[in-house]
């Protein structure tokens, strides 16, 4: 298979500047409520970058659960690789590949560590078997097989099968207070639209970048 002749035209549409608004939030709610609209699979799913103590970047896959000005929030085992990361240094990026709108929007800031009562109002919404599956899970820790989660998530299911499942202690969540927001469209002749924008103190800044 000769992956470099892999190769297809982005025709679905450009961006222009006079069609941005002054906060980059609008236009991010548009496009989410876009993707959505268009049945992608999992429109709120986010690459979630973070950098460990040696500076080696790792990314994974993370779902987007809330959007206001404030930030980009989303929850996680407090003792996830991702978590030690962030607790050593809040810088972090999110990436939203909405690869069949021919699109991309790219997130830069720092994280603060969300309330008890927020993590546990969103907590209390989850369906109970996806609780118990916060108890089973000590997210990064190494298992010796696959078996040991299904017989640790059936034994919860049968401790909590009369009551509440509780929060785990373990168990948060990450507001992204967001400094930059850059926006991909796809465009003919790999001429892509981009335009970035960046905090200020008297708002944001917008710019065209090359593609």
């Amino acid at each position: 298979m000769e992956l470099a002749n892999y190769r297809r035209e982005y025709l679905q549409g450009g961006l222009r500047r006079n069609n941005l608004p002054d906060n980059p939030l609008s236009l991010f709610e548009t496009w989410m409520q876009q993707a959505v609209q268009a049945d992608l699979m999992d429109p709120t799913a986010m690459v979630v970058g973070t950098v460990d103590e040696q500076g080696q970047p790792y990314q994974r896959i993370v779902l987007l659960k809330h959007l206001d000005e404030k930030g980009f929030v989303f929850y996680t085992n407090m003792g996830s690789r991702k978590a030690s990361q962030l607790a050593n240094n809040p810088r972090i990026s999110l990436l939203f590949p909405w690869h069949i709108l021919e699109r991309q929007v790219h997130v830069t800031g720092q994280v603060e560590r969300l309330s008890a009562l927020e993590v546990m109002k969103y907590f209390s919404s989850r369906p109970k078997d996806s609780q118990i599956g916060a108890w089973v899970s000590h997210q990064s820790a190494r298992i010796s097989a696959r078996g040991v989660l299904e017989g640790k998530f059936l034994e919860m299911k049968q401790k909590f099968a009369k009551g509440e499942v509780p929060l785990p202690s373990f168990w948060g969540g990450f507001r992204v207070k967001f400094d930059s927001v850059e926006f991909w469209q796809g465009g003919a002749n790999r001429l892509h639209d981009r335009f970035l924008y960046q905090r200020q103190e008297s708002g944001w800044s917008i710019d065209r970048l090359a593609p």
